[in-house]
């Protein structure tokens, strides 16, 4: 099931002779997901052929794991008044709430989509 992206993501694969850059806005869709041996994310693009674009991603959980310590370690350039900080901080409760109790209680009470 995918759902609105509520901001922007950009994406750049770069290949020793080619370089592909893509921005994914509002009128984009995304669909993050767990599987068995990781997390899943698609970035798309709807459109006409030459508007058309969509990035599969797919993470196995150590390399997640530290995805997430090493921005626990950058959090700090933050200033605190950032209004991106509470946005952020809600996701990552909901987060360890749905891995500390199974996912029933913070898909219902954190997460307001």
């Amino acid at each position: 099931m995918s759902k609105p992206i509520p901001d922007k993501a950009e994406v750049a694969i770069e290949y020793p002779d080619k370089l592909y850059i893509g921005s994914f806005a509002h009128a984009s869709r995304f669909d993050a997901h767990l599987d068995d041996t990781g997390i899943s994310l698609t970035l798309d693009r709807p459109g006409a052929d030459d508007e058309r674009k969509s990035v599969h991603m797919h993470f196995h959980y150590a390399l997640f794991a530290e995805v997430l310590r090493d921005l626990a370690r950058t959090v700090a350039a933050l200033p605190p008044a950032d209004p991106h900080r509470e946005t952020l901080r809600d996701a990552v409760k909901a987060l360890y709430l749905a891995l500390d109790n199974g996912g029933t209680k913070a898909t219902k009470t954190i997460l307001p989509r």
